[in-house]
């Protein structure tokens, strides 16, 4: 079983990301699972994949439910950066930070049927043991957990075209061109930095007016975060900012930032 384990973890890994929303979180999960493994008799288990499955997931659960009310905080996005990485995206079914902040928006249960059923196809007769409930409740919760995120503003699927709405953002917030950066940005868009919130297109748009500051020092480098485009921005090599995009109809119409030192230093290289 330990061989498997090895086998299953980079999937097992993916999964405790999705649930807990942080890399770290995720690698404490699976050690604690593969402590488990190393203490259970799995001689008689027939299918170990999908018994590895429930033991990272009801670690996960385990975690979210003895989680204390804190700050909000940016969840860990996976960032591919380097030359048109959208070019390279074509197989890509990592998620957007827009999306991890929905999934960190549910409640445990919802969240846990979701991401196993919904992205990760395991059924819901496996899923509900876990939460202590039936496979019909189980549905319910992954049905209304499936609803939160429908609602959400939804990426375009054209990664080049997202990244030339982008580029336009870029250009007019160097330029301090006001009246550009309205153009690109929808009417109802919302910017997110940690606990900061702007919503509206000019208000955002004075806001993007101040990366003029520091634009003439700081390297722009542009990346996939999850499925949207956004970029990377360096001072003296070391990363200042990520600023990710959601484009939808040609517009930005969500804006979510990182700028935590630390955050940012684990995330990028």
């Amino acid at each position: 079983m330990i061989a498997q384990f090895e086998q299953e973890r980079t999937r097992l890994r993916a999964i405790a990301h999705r649930v807990l929303g942080s890399f770290a979180e995720a690698d404490d999960a699976l050690q604690d699972a593969w402590l488990r493994v190393q203490r259970t008799d799995t001689s008689e288990i027939e299918n170990p994949a999908a018994w590895l499955t429930t033991v990272v997931g009801r670690v996960c659960l385990n975690m979210l439910r003895d989680r204390r009310e804190h700050a909000f905080e940016m969840p860990d996005p996976v960032i591919e950066t380097g030359e048109e990485p959208e070019q390279r995206a074509v197989a890509n079914d990592q998620v957007g930070l827009a999306m991890l902040i929905v999934l960190d928006s549910l409640k445990p249960d919802e969240r846990l049927a979701f991401v196993l059923h919904d992205m990760f196809a395991v059924p819901f007769d496996d899923i509900a043991p876990l939460i202590d409930k039936t496979p019909a409740t189980a549905r319910q919760l992954a049905s209304r957990a499936r609803k939160r995120v429908q609602d959400r503003p939804q990426p375009d699927a054209d990664l080049p075209k997202q990244r030339q709405v982008v580029q336009a953002f870029l250009r007019a917030s160097r330029d301090g061109d006001l009246e550009g950066l309205v153009s690109v940005l929808h009417p109802d868009v919302v910017l997110r930095a940690g606990a900061l919130e702007v919503i509206g297109g000019r208000n955002v748009a004075g806001r993007a007016q101040l990366f003029r500051k520091y634009a003439a020092v700081a390297a722009v480098e542009f990346a996939l975060v999850g499925d949207e485009i956004g970029f990377v921005t360096r001072v003296d090599g070391v990363p200042f900012s990520l600023m990710s995009f959601t484009v939808r109809g040609g517009r930005i119409v969500a804006i979510h930032v990182i700028q935590d030192r630390e955050q940012l230093a684990a995330l990028l290289p």
